[in-house]
């Protein structure tokens, strides 16, 4: 038997969120007291605004921080002028982009939305439905395209016309604050996903890394630039279950 004693963590615990937010509006929430405890209420309409903001914002423009980072490129002593060319077309597709207009790229994405809300939150239910209004708002309103299939049977399938369904993950935590991450996922980043599974000799800092190098070459440029590229590694890395991923 383990004389271990119990200890919990968060299995995936982040690093200090330096996000610069800005602030929706002050409307559709409130405070209350339930048990001498001070409760946070908020109102379906505050979900839908904040899911419709996310996601107009998310698709019409890019953080500062990003920009910064392409806009170095075009100062870099080692940047060809290749790479000077393109950084400038990036630069001047979201000086466009950010008129509200035409979007950052046209393939405006599956809407993914991963929620932690907190026990001392109230929204009396629904949460779901509202950010899904949020979601189906956005690309009504804005020029977006929609990219959602729905299947009718076996064989045949029609878009949506709405972009829904979104996927909508919300978890129960503790605390007084319900924390959203919006994603636009697009079908490039499906397109260039890979799985390989390899044997526990490959696990060594050198072999590692040449192997890791040699298929991200292999991504090539047909997915929309700019590239993130992400490793996800499964349990013989350390990591987790893919249902947590």
């Amino acid at each position: 038997m383990s004389n271990k004693p119990f200890f919990y963590q968060d299995p995936f615990p982040l690093k200090k969120d330096d996000t610069e937010y800005y602030l929706l509006t002050s409307e559709h929430v409130s405070v209350a007291e339930f048990e001498g405890q001070e409760i946070l209420k908020v109102a379906p309409e505050a979900l839908t605004l904040l899911a419709r903001q996310a996601f107009h914002d998310a698709s019409f423009m890019l953080r500062p921080a990003h920009q910064q980072q392409v806009a170095d490129i075009l100062r870099d002593p080692q940047a060809s002028e290749n790479d000077k060319y393109v950084a400038l077309q990036f630069l001047r597709n979201s000086d466009i982009a950010a008129k509200g207009v035409l979007p950052t790229c046209q393939d405006t994405g599956t809407a993914i939305i991963v929620g932690k809300k907190g026990q001392r939150v109230w929204t009396g239910g629904g949460d779901e439905a509202a950010l899904a209004r949020g979601v189906y708002n956005t690309y009504i309103e804005d020029n977006l395209r929609y990219s959602q299939n729905a299947a009718l049977d076996m064989y045949k399938e029609v878009n949506t016309g709405t972009n829904l369904p979104a996927q909508i993950d919300l978890y129960s935590v503790d605390g007084d604050e319900y924390k959203f991450l919006c994603i636009a996922k697009g079908g490039g980043s499906a397109n260039k996903t890979y799985l390989y599974q390899e044997t526990k000799a490959l696990l060594t800092p050198g072999k590692l890394k040449n192997y890791l190098v040699d298929k991200m070459r292999t991504l090539g440029t047909a997915a929309c630039p700019p590239y993130h590229i992400a490793f996800c590694h499964w349990r013989h890395l350390g990591g987790s279950e893919p249902e947590d991923r």
